[in-house]
């Protein structure tokens, strides 16, 4: 069963302006599946080209005139990442016949993608990134709490078997960290990389500590940053950058790490069932990640995101900024009934949004704690955040 993307849309009115439309994600999050369900849309006829085919591979061993030859249709390139020199390719193709939707690369391994092709690209090429399954998506054939222990990778989120669940997990992490952060340079042994992956699960939701990670694994404190960010550039981990400005406080400038994918970090963490979040200790933080990486992929890149937090311990896990004017303030709680803390009131002094608030699994209705703190559901904050505009 196919489950409509959010950014199908968008996808094909880019394809209508742009020469090249880019679709980022990471791997196995359905970017093929897309690219392909939205071709009876085009108005152009399409060739598809898989970069992990060596048959389609080899047919790009004179590119430009292959190119060249297909120029009234639209190319998909799949994998694109595999052959990174293509990009000077694509402009010289582009410019010879310059006309919108020409091509649809599809890219996994990194952002660094984007570098690469705005060096060669620029005023030619518009990306989108295609994450997991969010709530939102598919809030009609399933709950939250499926949704949160599965994650939102397809083949996971359609798996209710724990044991064929763990299985795709198993190899879709270790494929990821053997192969696909190999194409990226990873120097370091797989097994220090999977144990630090494994670290940063049971950090989830907190500060990242580098030198703490860097003692415990045994490694220099800039081979750890360099493998983390290359977990951030490959979709895989986020990193939260915190607020700043001259409120006069001393605010916390080191990022918080998360997990993206909700089912990655439950595996990671051993859990198999839902009752088992429940009596985890790191139950708030994982709450919190699952509640921020659905408002995030929900509201899109017309937003920015941040979180606050004071030396002192005044916090609040989501900003949600457009342009210059913070929007919501948004902190998860994991219980039937929040109220008011000093730390959030601290945050709202100083952040002034226009909307904050506290983020439960379930509400019969939602209500207000003042004029602008309200408990509510993540379906229904994200319709009064949108419903700012």
């Amino acid at each position: 069963m196919y489950i409509p993307r959010h950014i199908e849309r968008l996808l094909i009115q880019y394809h209508g302006h742009f020469p090249v439309v880019g679709i980022l994600g990471p791997r196995q999050a359905g970017k093929t599946t897309l690219a392909k369900k939205i071709i009876p849309e085009l108005d152009k006829e399409t060739v598809y080209f898989d970069l992990e085919n060596p048959t389609d591979k080899g047919a790009l061993i004179n590119p430009l005139e292959l190119f060249n030859s297909l120029k009234d249709k639209t190319i998909i390139i799949d994998e694109i990442q595999r052959i990174p020199e293509l990009f000077p390719v694509l402009r010289s193709a582009i410019d010879q016949h310059r006309i919108p939707g020409r091509f649809i690369i599809l890219g996994s391994a990194s952002r660094e993608l984007v570098t690469l092709s705005n060096e060669t690209l620029a005023g030619r090429i518009v990306y989108t990134e295609l994450s997991p399954f969010f709530l939102d998506e598919i809030s009609d054939i399933s709950g939250f709490r499926e949704h949160w222990l599965r994650g939102g990778f397809p083949d996971a989120f359609k798996t209710s078997d724990n044991i064929l669940r763990n299985a795709w997990l198993k190899s879709f992490i270790s494929t990821y960290i053997e192969r696909d952060l190999g194409l990226l340079g990873i120097g370091s042994s797989p097994g220090v990389t999977e144990r630090l992956l494994y670290m940063l699960a049971g950090n989830h939701g907190s500060l990242l500590n580098y030198s703490g990670l860097s003692n415990s694994l045994g490694l220099h404190v800039n081979t750890v940053k360099k493998i983390i960010s290359f977990f951030e550039k490959s979709f895989i981990v986020r990193l939260m950058q915190p607020w700043h400005t001259n409120v006069g406080k001393r605010l916390v400038k080191t990022p918080k790490v998360y997990i993206r994918d909700s089912g990655i970090v439950n595996y990671l963490l051993g859990f198999s069932s839902y009752e088992d979040l429940l009596r985890n200790p790191l139950l708030g933080n994982l709450w919190e990640g699952y509640v921020i990486e659905n408002i995030i992929n929900s509201l899109g890149d017309e937003y920015r995101f941040y979180f606050y937090r004071t030396a002192d311990g005044a916090e609040c896990d989501l900003l949600v900024f457009k342009g210059m004017k913070c929007k919501a303030a948004v902190d998860p709680k994991f219980s039937p009934a929040p109220g008011k803390t000093r730390s959030m009131t601290i945050a709202l002094n100083d952040v002034k949004p226009s909307i904050a608030f506290y983020i439960v699994p379930e509400i019969a209705t939602p209500y207000s704690l003042n004029d602008h703190l309200v408990v509510t559901t993540i379906t229904l904050a994200l319709e009064r955040i949108k419903g700012q505009e």
